[in-house]
């Protein structure tokens, strides 16, 4: 296996880029803030803030934390395990299982954070606040709080 084949397992997609200006002495100092979501589409997935005054080096910073810092889903089959209602800040995120063939029933940012985890079928509503970064952090906790059920 060739280092590119292991590095394309992996699902990346950037969520947001924010352009960040600091008022200085000697004029202002810009940088980027990039969002990324990186996950295996089975059952891992991570998050990852990274800051740089390009672009590229913004995202791969991101990337390196986003998959250094991946939590594990419990999946029940292609859905989760049991609903969820989670606030984190000012976000609101409420996840549902859904029935096969349903597919991803989601808005932007919870969109890609349960992509990436591999969730096939899901019911989900972001309320609160339309901020994408608060949106996919909210998404995340709600994930890993969910519970295997036993049978």
């Amino acid at each position: 296996m060739n280092p590119q084949q292991t590095e394309n397992e992996y699902f990346e997609r950037v969520v947001q880029v924010n352009r960040v200006s600091k008022k200085t002495k000697g004029g202002d100092k810009r940088s980027l803030s990039v969002l990324v979501v990186v996950g295996d589409r089975k059952g891992q997935v991570g998050v990852g803030l990274g800051k740089a005054t390009e672009v590229q080096a913004a995202i791969r910073k991101a990337t390196t934390y986003a998959k250094k810092h991946m939590i594990k889903v419990s999946l029940n089959g292609r859905t989760i395990p049991h609903s969820i209602l989670l606030k984190k800040g000012a976000a609101q995120v409420l996840l549902k299982p859904a029935p096969v063939g349903s597919g991803v029933i989601a808005g932007g940012a919870v969109r890609v954070v349960v992509e990436a985890a591999g969730i096939h079928d899901i019911v989900s509503k972001a309320l609160g606040t339309e901020n994408k970064a608060s949106n996919v952090y909210a998404t995340l906790e709600a994930l890993s709080r969910l519970k295997k059920i036993k049978q």
